[in-house]
């Protein structure tokens, strides 16, 4: 029996593409499932596929450790449910290892872009994403509010995390984290790969805008017109998988002034007075452009504080001049 048994996973192991030992543990699950049914037991079974014969052991606790007892049962009847599993229950384990095993090449993954296509839309919000042998979960706080995730849809994602729960993986995708914008570009920007440019830092307002700031030891290397593209050509399309979110590529500098003026892009600052103590910036506009360095809702500014670690305050050139006087 033990002989056909061993024939059997190594042929399992071929025809799936499985490691040995994967099929052997989801055949000896089987077995133990099958005398636990049979013999109605709540304990766990343990099989040990041994030379000779097929070894049945209950797990119990005893003096506070997990011990193995031998089974009372005959060898008839282990053979009789041996052969039972490895036609029933046997395909059932040996799905839920290649489930497993799908998963595990995820783990690899995370913190990088795969492509998925929506599958459903849970009542709660969260997407089930198809990505090939596996179902991936986009929860609703990682979605670009305004996207439609249709089924059938198809996205870039990036791999938040593969976790474990309820004995089954689970894998979280993202369309909002900022190491999603990093990805892509390194995948549009050989330079970037390589090392010749360097992302000082990322931050994003999802869907809406986002700041890259972005440097090279190269004098040679122009950092934001590579990145950029001609006419755009490279960062088009990453502004249109991220649906339509706006990117400013921004040049980083030591000089925090400069660096602060450069983060309120595309608005061109034409004063500012810097409060080293308490890390505050005020920023003067024309009043024509105030709305622009501000942002929608904002978000320009937000961003902006949020690239640069400052404080920024932006305001018109009239009322800088009145806030001077006052001070």
């Amino acid at each position: 029996m033990v002989k056909n048994l061993k024939r059997l996973i190594e042929q399992v192991a071929k025809d799936k593409n499985l490691p040995e030992w994967v099929v052997e543990r989801a055949l000896k699950n089987a077995i133990a499932l099958a005398i636990k049914k049979d013999r109605r037991l709540k304990e766990d079974i343990e099989v040990s596929l041994e030379e000779d014969q097929i070894r049945v052991y209950v797990v119990r606790r005893a003096n506070g450790e997990m011990v193995r007892f031998p089974l009372d049962i005959s060898t008839e009847d282990v053979n009789r449910l041996a052969a039972h599993a490895a036609k029933e229950e046997f395909l059932r384990e040996l799905e839920k290892a290649e489930e497993e095993r799908g998963y595990l090449e995820y783990l690899e993954l995370e913190g990088e872009v795969v492509v998925g296509i929506v599958r459903k839309v849970e009542e709660k919000g969260d997407v089930l994403v198809d990505l090939g042998r596996v179902v991936g979960i986009l929860p609703k706080k990682e979605q670009i509010k305004k996207e439609e995730y249709k089924p059938g849809a198809k996205f870039k994602f990036l791999i938040l995390s593969v976790k474990r729960r309820g004995g089954r993986y689970e894998i979280v995708l993202s369309r909002t984290h900022p190491r999603l914008l990093r990805k892509l570009l390194e995948q549009e920007v050989p330079e970037i790969k390589r090392g010749d440019i360097v992302v000082k830092n990322i931050v994003r307002e999802p869907g809406e805008r986002a700041k890259v700031l972005v440097h090279s030891e190269d004098a040679k290397i122009d950092p934001v017109g590579v990145i950029v593209g001609v006419k755009g050509s490279r960062i088009a399309p990453i502004s249109e998988e991220l649906a339509g979110e706006k990117i400013d590529v921004i040049r980083w500098t030591p000089n925090v002034e400069e660096l602060i003026k450069r983060s309120l892009a595309p608005a061109a600052v034409s004063k500012i007075r810097i409060d080293w103590q308490k890390k505050r910036a005020e920023v003067a506009v024309p009043r024509e452009k105030l709305s622009i360095a501000i942002g929608k809702h904002g978000v320009n500014v937000k961003l902006a504080n949020k690239l640069t670690g400052w404080y920024i305050d932006v305001m018109s050139e009239e009322d800088f001049e009145k806030l001077a006087s006052l001070k």
